[in-house]
């Protein structure tokens, strides 16, 4: 019978598996042959790292503690259909578990599958060229498959984390996801498992359709029971709707068609940039981590500007990580973080963002409910042309330009253009602007109450080793799709589940999962049930 113990142990034990056996044979003797990590966190608050464990030991082999199992019977031909709009983690969520409630999913994507959009994110990365179909936003997986596969959420109280944890095991993921305090899979190991998420779903009597967008919404009184395509029509039981932060168009039908939305908060700002080291050194203490992951960050302020108090924080924290532009149209300019799953880059970086609300979007009233979203487009095309004309000097093509604008931190409390710029891992350009020219007063203001204040937390932080490269504008929805808390369908349109992170109700990979979960048994419960019954 298994025993759990707690430890506290230097990173060489707790971080090396063979050196971790050793110890624990050593202390525990037979009872400790075989050991299984079930929590594993790094505490960095002292001088001296530590590693924080939580482990079943055992004299006999310890069972796989993993209980989801994939569904093994495809569905009755005769199943009825439910429709997901959106193949991100809560689309595809959503999917699998119609499939387990004996539900036939019709997934249908915008983009293209995971490794066909690899061509399209090359494109914008060497040729500045944005497809507005397929990029780092709009593709199967989502935004996150291509922009860092973090998995730590504080959702608790929505759904079964480590449910979700071991789907994604069970798909190809590494097991440290479910021990790890802050579980990441990697930009450059979440395709195979979106790929064979998508397998699964296949080979289980789902469909996926790719290039394939959303233009109409099927509706009888007050009840939406399918879509319309590029390609044709779909009708189902009811529909999902599971498009993400960046489908602008999605909000514009729904509002158009009188199905209710609302402007929301949300964050706009930049992506900070260091050396990997820079922040290593900062957050453990010594010039070399050893065993250690690359350090991340979490810094949170309170400022205020003009009588308005608003938080400056940090968003999308990516250690060893690469700055890639996030653009969904051309005209715009967006930037976002990733990390691959070893994080061996030499740089670091962050979003530190600004609280966004009601008094910001106070101007664009004439958009109505689509206020906050006109804020946000506006701010990202005047920071396009900015640079754009700033790149000109350099070659670039006018059209496409996705050159970044650019600035060290110490010139931006200072309001002057950057001399010099740091070298960056964003591919397609920096160009040296002042954001104090560039972002509302409001937005600038507190970035530099915020940044300053974060300067006292973690020494050098905003000094010439920090740069600023922008705009991070996409940090979650500005757009709301109302629905029931109970029922989770849209509140005055029945068959109608808003869900994930672009109806206002996640952010980030885990929370949209669980999201698209709770949608998909809602509409079970609602419609399923009631035509067996």
């Amino acid at each position: 019978m298994a025993t759990d113990i707690t430890l506290v142990v230097s990173p060489a034990v707790g971080l090396d598996t063979e050196k971790l056996g050793e110890f624990l044979l050593k202390k525990y003797g037979k009872e400790a042959t075989y050991f299984q990590v079930k929590r594993q966190s790094i505490d960095a608050r002292k001088k001296e790292v530590m590693v924080n464990l939580n482990v079943s030991i055992s004299p006999s082999p310890i069972t796989e503690d993993i209980t989801y199992q994939i569904p093994q019977k495809p569905l009755n031909a005769d199943a009825p259909q439910a429709i997901i709009v959106g193949a991100g983690p809560a689309g595809m969520f959503a999917a699998l578990r119609c499939i387990e409630l004996g539900i036939k999913p019709i997934v249908l994507e915008r983009g293209k599958d995971v490794r066909a959009r690899r061509r399209d994110l090359a494109a914008i990365n060497k040729e500045h060229i944005v497809n507005e179909e397929s990029n780092y936003c709009f593709g199967e997986g989502g935004a996150g498959t291509y922009s860092d596969g973090k998995l730590y959420t504080r959702s608790k109280k929505r759904g079964d984390i480590r449910r979700i944890l071991e789907n994604l095991v069970r798909h190809g993921a590494t097991e440290k996801i479910l021990y790890e305090a802050h579980p990441h899979i990697g930009t450059n190991k979440l395709p195979a498992v979106v790929t064979a998420m998508r397998e699964s779903i296949l080979e289980l009597g789902g469909e996926m359709h790719f290039n394939e967008r959303v233009i109409g919404f099927l509706q009888r009184a007050n009840e939406v029971y399918g879509v319309k395509t590029t390609l044709g029509t779909y009708e189902g039981l009811g529909v999902i709707l599971a498009t993400g932060h960046s489908a602008r168009d999605i909000f514009e039908l729904l509002q158009e068609n009188d199905i209710a939305i609302e402007a929301k908060p949300f964050a706009m700002g930049v992506r900070i940039e260091h050396q990997q080291q820079f922040v290593d050194t900062c957050q453990y203490h010594q010039p070399e981590r050893g065993l250690l992951p690359a350090a991340a960050y979490s810094l949170v302020a309170q400022t205020k500007y003009k009588g308005v108090q608003r938080g400056v924080f940090s968003f999308c924290m990516c250690p060893g990580g690469f700055i890639v532009p996030a653009s969904t149209a051309p005209g715009e300019l967006v930037v976002n973080g990733m990390s691959p799953s070893r994080r061996d880059s030499k740089y670091a970086n962050s979003g530190i963002v600004v609280a966004i609300n009601e008094v910001d979007w106070a101007a664009y009233k004439s958009h109505g409910n689509l206020a906050a979203l006109a804020l946000q487009k506006d701010i990202e095309q005047t920071v396009w042309q900015k640079a754009k004309e700033a790149a000109a000097a350099y070659g670039s093509s006018a059209d496409n330009s996705q050159w970044a604008p650019a600035q060290r931190i110490p010139d931006f409390l200072q309001n002057r253009v950057s001399k010099q710029l740091n070298d960056t891992s964003y591919q397609p350009g920096l160009v040296a602007l002042d954001f104090n020219d560039i972002l509302p007063d409001f937005m600038a203001e507190s970035l530099k109450q915020g940044i300053t204040a974060f300067g006292k937390k973690m020494k050098g932080y905003a000094s010439n080793a920090g740069q600023m490269i922008g705009l991070e504008s996409r940090t979650s929805s500005p757009v709301r799709v109302p629905r029931d808390r109970e029922t989770l369908e849209h509140i005055a349109t029945k068959r109608l589940f808003p869900c994930g992170e672009g109806a206002g109700y996640a952010g980030g990979i885990v929370s949209a999962a669980m999201d698209g979960e709770r949608c998909a048994e809602a509409l079970a419960a609602l419609y399923f049930q009631g035509i067996n019954a």
